[in-house]
């Protein structure tokens, strides 16, 4: 059982985010993008702008990466890069539409002096990696099926020097891991079970037994897709009945509108890497 009532302490966090300014929807690799859609990138631009002053309110630091004509998706962030304790573990893109973005954070993180490790796998950087510093020693949780292909996971492994643990993800509609599970903080995730094959359901209940659990319809309204300090809980605002579930353990709550970028099959999580020192 989840513990009620519990006194949560923030950490200080380190962002990266990049601006929608051209942001569109001119193809459809996952099952939220329809071409028929129009996008409102003024609107897309006030609620990303919105979401990054929630994180600066909250006393965290962010950094923003410059957006590129030809590349609609760069403002799903989280997607170029893994990065723990100093070593960045760059992505590699499985559609091509998304490819060049993957320049463009390497050359964000060797600018800034960061050890970069470039990858010779398809992986797409903290789309599919989450990682836990107080759960079980240091543990990255990893996804493949859709996006990140399992041989990443062990270069991952040897890059980040961290153990690294493969979940299967067996919906499309959670084609990426950080639309299914969020770490709300150092030792502990939310994740919605029925994105994960049965096993892997086995083994998030066997590390995770205090896991909140979030049911298919705010899975379905992105509430997972959530960026946490391991107190405030920044996700969507459609996800009410998680945010419920979040406030009874002892988070905070902290409901964003992403609804514009919720048309490219993203909303918090995606629009954020974070950049852990």
């Amino acid at each position: 059982m989840v513990t009620v009532n519990q006194q949560r302490v923030p950490r200080k966090r380190t962002y990266l985010m990049c601006a929608p300014e051209h942001f569109a929807v001119e193809y459809a690799i996952n099952p939220w993008m329809d071409l028929t859609v129009g996008v409102d990138v003024a609107l897309a631009v006030d609620q990303w702008d919105r979401l990054r002053h929630t994180l600066v309110d909250l006393g965290h630091d962010v950094h923003v990466l410059t957006p590129q004509a030809g590349l609609p998706d760069m403002v799903f962030a989280a997607n170029g890069a893994f990065v723990v304790d100093g070593t960045v573990y760059g992505a590699q893109f499985k559609h091509e539409q998304r490819a060049a973005e993957a320049a463009a954070h390497r050359e964000f993180y060797q600018k800034h002096g960061w050890h970069f490790i470039a990858p010779s796998e398809t992986n797409e950087g903290e789309g599919d990696f989450a990682y836990l510093p107080e759960a079980h020693g240091g543990l990255i949780l990893a996804g493949h099926g859709f996006r990140t292909e399992l041989p990443a996971h062990a270069e991952a492994q040897e890059a980040l020097g961290r153990p690294v643990v493969s979940l299967r993800l067996v919906d499309p509609r959670f084609y990426h891991l950080d639309v299914a599970l969020a770490s709300i903080d150092d030792g502990n995730v939310a994740y919605f079970p029925g994105a994960f094959s049965a096993a892997s359901q086995r083994v998030l209940a066997q590390l995770f037994p205090d896991a909140v659990l979030a049911d298919d319809e705010d899975a379905l309204a992105f509430g997972l897709n959530l960026v946490s300090d391991g107190a405030n809980v920044v996700l969507n605002s459609d996800a009410t009945r998680l945010a419920g579930k979040l406030k009874a353990a002892g988070y905070t709550p902290v409901p964003v509108d992403l609804a514009e970028l919720k048309k490219g099959g993203g909303s918090v999580k995606c629009c954020i890497a974070e950049l852990r020192p």
